[in-house]
């Protein structure tokens, strides 16, 4: 599993990538110094660091994703409740919702229809 933590600068990069795809490396260095205040050299130190991770890839100056965003962010949501919680998922709801109150009407009928989703298949 590649390494899925990001800065909040990374993951804004990684979000113009995501909007963009495919895109030249060359449109990726003019956004980024105009969003990011970046220099080129920037531009493509962060973009080796996120392609060593294995979130996207460079070929020929086009940047492609080798995850798509949600993918992304599911594999990271997996990775914490993995590591914070032995992989308990009822762990870290309960850890959720102690903190955050009572769950809706509406998010407990949203996951009793997930729970039946996949009971199902």
């Amino acid at each position: 599993m590649p390494e899925l933590q990001m800065g909040a600068v990374e993951a804004r990069f990684a979000d113009m990538i995501w909007e963009l795809e495919p895109v030249h490396s060359r449109e990726l260095v003019r956004l980024a110094g105009e969003k990011l205040d970046w220099k080129k050299s920037t531009t493509y130190t962060v973009l080796k660091r996120l392609c060593d991770k294995g979130i996207f890839e460079n070929n020929n100056c086009i940047v492609t994703s080798k995850i798509k965003r949600d993918e992304f962010f599911a594999m990271q949501s997996e990775q914490f409740v993995e590591e914070t919680f032995a992989g308990s998922l009822p762990a870290f709801l309960a850890a959720f919702t102690s903190r955050r109150g009572k769950l809706s009407k509406t998010e407990v009928d949203e996951l009793r229809r997930m729970v039946a989703e996949y009971e199902e298949e």
